[in-house]
C-alpha cells in the first residue's frame, strides 16, 4: 500500500506574469517562444536543463531529421521559418553538417551540440524571450475545469509560479496538459512504447580507413553475435559521423525493463534504472566498434546527459493524427506545416521503417492545428511529441522537424487567441496560416 503524506499549506511566490508561458526549451518549445515573443507577447521559456535543445542536445541525438522530404523523387527542404533562423547560427558557428543520405529515400543533417545550444541561447536574445533555466515544473494551478492560472517550479531559488493567460505543452512528456486533466494515451493503449536508447559518440576515428563503415556494421555485428563474442540490444545500427570525420555519434543501444518492455520515461524508477543500463551497453557497444577498421583508437567521447525519451504521453486533441495519414501523404484544411519523416518504429530489438510510396508521391504529411489543441482545456495547446497522434503516427511527427512546426504555429495561435480573446479551438485558421507563412513556414499547400 502506497503511503501518503499531508504537507503543510503554503504560500507560492508568484515570479512572475506573462503573456505565454512555453514549458520545454526542445525544438517545439524554442520554435514556440520565438514565435510568440515576435508577435510582441511577454514570452517566458522554461527549461529544466542549462541549455536548450531537448533531446537533441540532452539525450545527444546530434541529428536533425525532417527537415526535408523526398518530393516526388527530389530532396527538399521541407520545414522552414524558425527552424531556418536556427539552422543558420548553427553554422555560422561551423557546427552544421551537410544533409547526409538515408536508405537511398531521404536525408537527415547532423551538428554539432555545442553549437546548437549557443545558437539557440542567441535566438532567445534576438527574439526577447525570457529563459528560465534549471527549472522543473512541479503542478499547475487551475482557473476553473478549463484553464490554467499557473504553472508550478521547483528551481534553485525554491518553488515558485509563473502566471499566464496562455500555456504551450512543449514538455515532451505532455506534463503540463494532463496536470490539467487532459486526456491522453501512453503507448499503443497496451503499454507499448517505443524504446528509448542512449546516445553517445566516439573520438579518435580515422576517417579514411572507416569509410562507410555504417554500410559494414550491421554484418560485423551479426558475425560478432554468431561467434559468441557479443550480444547487441537490438538491430539497426545508426553510426555516422560529426562534422569533423574522427568524431562519430553511435545509436545502438535500447533499454527495456524486466518485463521486456520499453521502460517508462514518465515513471522515475525505470528513468533511473534506464540511464544505468543505456551506460552498461555503451560499454559493450564501444568493445565492439573499436574492432572496425578505422575505429581501433576509438574512444567514448560523450555520453549524452539523458536517456534519449521517444514516446510517453500522447495527449488527446482535437483531431489525431494516423499511421495512415503519414503513409498516404493526407491534406488538411487546417494545416500547419508538415511531416516529411517516415514511420520509425523502435521496437523490441529492432527499428522498423515504414515509407510513403517513393517516389510516387510527395513524401510528406499535412499537419492539422487541431491535433496542437488538447480536449477539455481553452488556453492550453501541445506541439513535439506529446501532441495528438497515434501511436505509429507519432513515430513518426515526433522528430525534429515536425517539432518545428508545431512549435511555432501554437506560438502564432496562442498569440491571435490572446488578440482576439478566443480560445484556442475557436483560433482563425486562415489568419494562423497567413501569419505562418508571412514568418517564412511550409504549409505543404504547393509542390
Amino acid at each position: 500500500m502506497t503511503r501518503n503524506l499531508t504537507e503543510p499549506a503554503r504560500q507560492t511566490p508568484v515570479r512572475g506574469e506573462y503573456d505565454v508561458v512555453v514549458l520545454g526549451g526542445g525544438p517545439a518549445g524554442i520554435a514556440a517562444a520565438v514565435a510568440a515573443a515576435r508577435a510582441g507577447r511577454k514570452t517566458l521559456l522554461v527549461e529544466r536543463y542549462g541549455f536548450l535543445g531537448g533531446m537533441g542536445t540532452a539525450a545527444g541525438v546530434t541529428n536533425f531529421c525532417g527537415l526535408h522530404a523526398n518530393v516526388h523523387g527530389e530532396i527538399r527542404q521541407v520545414v522552414h521559418g524558425v527552424a531556418d533562423d536556427l539552422l543558420q547560427r548553427i553554422d555560422a558557428l561551423g557546427g552544421l553538417n551537410t544533409p547526409h543520405a538515408l536508405f537511398g529515400k531521404t536525408v537527415a543533417q547532423a551538428y554539432d551540440t555545442a553549437a546548437y545550444k549557443i545558437a539557440a541561447d542567441d535566438l532567445m536574445l534576438s527574439a526577447a524571450v525570457e529563459v528560465l533555466f534549471h527549472a522543473l515544473a512541479a503542478g499547475v494551478v487551475m482557473d476553473g475545469e478549463r484553464r490554467v492560472q499557473a504553472l508550478l517550479l521547483e528551481t534553485k531559488s525554491g518553488r515558485c509560479a509563473v502566471l499566464a493567460r496562455a500555456f504551450i505543452d512543449a514538455s515532451g512528456d505532455g506534463d503540463l496538459a494532463a496536470w490539467a486533466g487532459a486526456p491522453y494515451a501512453l503507448g499503443d493503449g497496451h503499454g507499448n512504447m517505443l524504446y528509448p536508447s542512449t546516445m553517445f559518440r566516439v573520438n579518435g576515428v580515422d576517417p579514411q580507413r572507416a569509410g562507410k563503415a555504417w554500410e559494414a556494421i550491421p554484418k560485423l555485428m551479426a558475425q560478432a553475435e554468431s561467434e559468441g563474442r557479443y550480444r547487441f540490444p537490438r538491430k539497426g545500427a545508426i553510426v555516422r559521423p560529426q562534422k569533423s570525420g574522427i568524431e562519430w555519434r553511435v545509436n545502438l543501444t535500447q533499454l527495456a525493463n524486466a518485463q521486456g518492455n520499453a521502460m517508462n520515461g514518465v515513471d522515475a524508477t525505470e528513468l533511473s534504472e534506464a540511464e544505468v543500463l543505456g551506460r552498461r551497453q555503451i560499454a559493450s557497444v564501444a568493445g565492439f566498434l573499436r574492432e572496425v577498421p578505422g575505429f581501433e583508437q576509438s574512444y567514448i567521447s560523450d555520453i549524452a546527459p539523458q536517456v534519449g525519451i521517444r514516446e510517453t504521453r500522447r495527449v488527446h486533441g482535437l483531431y489525431e493524427l494516423t499511421e495512415s495519414d503519414v503513409l498516404d501523404c493526407a491534406s488538411f484544411d487546417d494545416t500547419v506545416g508538415v511531416n516529411g519523416w517516415p514511420l520509425e518504429l523502435h521496437l523490441k530489438g529492432d527499428v522498423e521503417f515504414r515509407w510513403p510510396k517513393i517516389p510516387e508521391s510527395r513524401g510528406f504529411n499535412q499537419l492539422p492545428y487541431r491535433m496542437t489543441v488538447p480536449q477539455g482545456l481553452d488556453n492550453v495547446w501541445v506541439a513535439g511529441r506529446c501532441a495528438s497522434m497515434s501511436h505509429e503516427a507519432q513515430s513518426a511527427a515526433r522528430v525534429t522537424g515536425a517539432c518545428f512546426v508545431m512549435g511555432q504555429a501554437v506560438g502564432a495561435a496562442a498569440d491571435l487567441a490572446l488578440k482576439s480573446g478566443l480560445v484556442n479551438a475557436e483560433v482563425d485558421v486562415p489568419t494562423l496560416q497567413r501569419a505562418l507563412e508571412d514568418n517564412g513556414a511550409y504549409l505543404g499547400r504547393r509542390w
